[in-house]
């Protein structure tokens, strides 16, 4: 019995063990029948059909229009997870035993891979000297004085926080008060710093209340403008579609303050609600580059924590070269955060 598990039948009938060459024997065999086949060109005309439309989808998502239900922007937010479309409509022309389906299954891989293949390597460097990190702490944060411990033992040189309640702001100034010697907070937005701060100010991003600032760090390597920003939610509305209304006016006065800036280092660090495919953060993502874009390795979700679909929370620069950017561990908030190493240059103003 032990050696009949080792044996096939052979072609003529006869027991034999199993080899690589009857193996592929079979294999060809199996691959003559299909040429025989006249139908494997015939079927599966379904699946290259939905494969031919999702390689057009994710080619031409810019033209989706954003007039219904902003479903532009609710496309280009979950961009990259069209590609898991792709091994269903494989398994399905595998199905259907059908070299049409398989061809056509090719098309959404190369235009998948073109628009996302970059980020499935490991750019990250060993240079710069400045790490910034960014953290949306949630308003309902179970545990400030956690949060704040452990997002701090990253060991960026620049901190910002956002979504501050203002009742748990000593929390988070008595938490992070041994590793940074200056702060500021403006409304629910905050900044931690090794390095002095200057010239800090509210930036008006249209919202009728607080939810962004500016500030000069001093660091040693040069003088850096950092903006802090938290950009209005968006929601999904059976009624209403993707709103963001109110979110694309605040994201075009970011982007308007931001140009304006006379510094030729500049570091945004915050939940701006929206990835760097959307087309409505237009005005702040044509003028300064993603670091986890640029250097990263990976999408760098960070959003839900729980289960991180898209990369809300953002490090974008504009003179400042980013040399690596990651995401940090888990904290207790419903966002994970995110951290750069830069390299400053010491430009004058």
């Amino acid at each position: 019995m032990a050696q009949q598990a080792y044996m096939t039948e052979t072609d003529d009938g006869r027991q034999g063990p199993r080899t690589p060459a009857s193996r592929l024997r079979r294999l060809l065999h199996r691959l003559g029948a299909l040429r025989g086949d006249r139908g494997i060109w015939r079927r599966g005309w379904v699946v290259a059909v939905c494969a031919l439309l999702l390689a057009l989808l994710m080619l031409a998502h810019a033209h989706v229009p954003n007039a219904v239900g902003n479903l532009g922007s609710l496309l280009e937010t979950f961009l990259p997870w069209l590609g898991v479309f792709v091994p269903v409509l494989l398994v399905l022309a595998l199905v259907r035993r059908s070299a049409t389906a398989l061809i056509a299954t090719v098309l959404p891989v190369v235009v998948w891979l073109n628009l996302f293949g970059g980020l499935l390597s490991d750019k990250n460097a060993s240079g710069g000297d400045l790490t910034v990190a960014t953290h949306n702490v949630n308003a309902e944060n179970p545990d400030p004085s956690g949060t704040a411990r452990e997002v701090a033992a990253a060991g960026a040189d620049v901190l910002a926080l956002e979504e501050l309640k203002a009742s748990e702001v000593p929390a988070y100034r008595a938490a992070l008060s041994e590793t940074y010697d200056h702060h500021a907070v403006v409304g629910t937005v905050g900044l931690w710093s090794k390095y002095p701060l200057s010239d800090v100010r509210s930036v008006d991003i249209r919202l009728g209340w607080q939810r962004a600032m500016r500030a000069t760090v001093d660091a040693p390597a040069g003088r850096v403008a950092v903006y802090v920003a938290h950009l209005p939610s968006v929601r999904v509305k059976l009624e209403a579609g993707f709103t963001a209304r109110q979110r694309d006016k605040s994201a075009d006065a970011l982007g308007e303050a931001i140009a304006g800036e006379p510094l030729d280092n500049v570091v945004l660090l915050g939940d701006l609600n929206g990835t760097m495919n959307d087309r409505s953060l237009k005005a702040v993502t044509s003028q300064m580059r993603s670091t986890q874009g640029a250097v990263g390795s990976g999408f760098g979700f960070s959003w839900p924590a729980s289960f991180p679909m898209a990369r809300i929370d953002q490090i974008l620069v504009r003179g400042a070269e980013p040399e690596s950017s990651w995401t940090l561990p888990p904290t207790a908030s419903d966002h994970l955060p995110i951290a750069a190493r830069l390299k400053v240059a010491d430009t004058a103003e």
